[in-house]
């Protein structure tokens, strides 16, 4: 089993931050290969992904802990695919984000940490951007 982990910031609260995570459907938002993430009750999430341009779907699961600020999650299969996240305060507005992913999946370790990095970012950039929206929208200056 190879591990794979990555840190970054992120200027927005570890609360919302969290919040914004701790959704399973807004998995499709900062993670490109999901096309589909359903809550199906408990830890149960309904997923499709595009794999190697093949669309793909299967079970997985989701656990969350606000008391921690950190989520688990995996599916089944033959990569033995999980990961956990952990989310920090690191200031008043801003969070610091850590990602390890875990796999028996053979591929280029630097493809799986770029993947994981952009991955990342790609969670930080959505949550500021969400936060962004919902500010605007409690003070009216947004209308979907």
């Amino acid at each position: 089993m190879t591990e794979y982990q990555h840190t970054a910031t992120a200027d927005i609260p570890a609360d919302e931050l969290f919040a914004f995570l701790s959704r399973p459907e807004n998995l499709p938002r900062y993670f490109p290969q999901m096309k589909v993430a359903e809550p199906r009750g408990g830890d149960s999430v309904h997923v499709e992904a595009e794999v190697h341009g093949h669309r793909v779907e299967g079970e997985a699961w989701l656990h969350t802990d606000p008391g921690t600020r950190s989520l688990e999650w995996g599916a089944e299969g033959p990569d033995d695919y999980h990961g956990k996240l952990r989310i920090d305060e690191s200031g008043p507005a801003a969070s610091e984000i850590t990602v390890t992913l875990s796999s028996v999946r053979e591929a280029g370790d630097d493809e799986v940490q770029r993947g994981l990095e952009q991955t990342v970012a790609a969670i930080t950039h959505a949550a500021s951007a969400d936060a962004d929206v919902a500010a605007a929208e409690s003070e009216g200056g947004w209308t979907p």
